[in-house]
């Protein structure tokens, strides 16, 4: 059963999208995953609970919206993500550890 953040589904987390896995104040976006079209706070919890294997965000699509702030629940586009550390909307600070493992996330070079 999924949380919502205004509205928005989020598989494996909290109102805030806080996970299992990760769930420090900071660790407040989901990703959309291009494979199933849902949000889920981590890598760990799309492996838990869908049926697929993931499938990085392609770099053709970095302008959609695939990044959400659990903070104020905006959409934001992985290129908007990828180049600052805190949401746009809201300036509610992203755990930058996140990025460290971005091609989990989104096709890289």
């Amino acid at each position: 059963m999924p949380s919502f953040v205004e509205g928005i589904p989020v598989y494996g987390g909290d109102a805030w999208t806080r996970c299992k896995h990760y769930h420090q104040d900071i660790d407040i976006i989901a990703i959309k995953h291009v494979c199933c079209n849902q949000y889920y706070p981590c890598h760990l919890c799309h492996e838990e609970l869908a049926d697929h294997p993931a499938v990085p965000w392609p770099a053709s699509r970095f302008d959609d919206e695939a990044v959400l702030c659990g903070s104020c629940g905006r959409e934001i586009t992985v290129t908007a993500y990828l180049a600052t550390a805190d949401c746009p909307n809201c300036q509610a600070a992203f755990n930058p550890g996140c990025k460290t493992h971005a091609s989990l996330y989104f096709e890289t070079d």
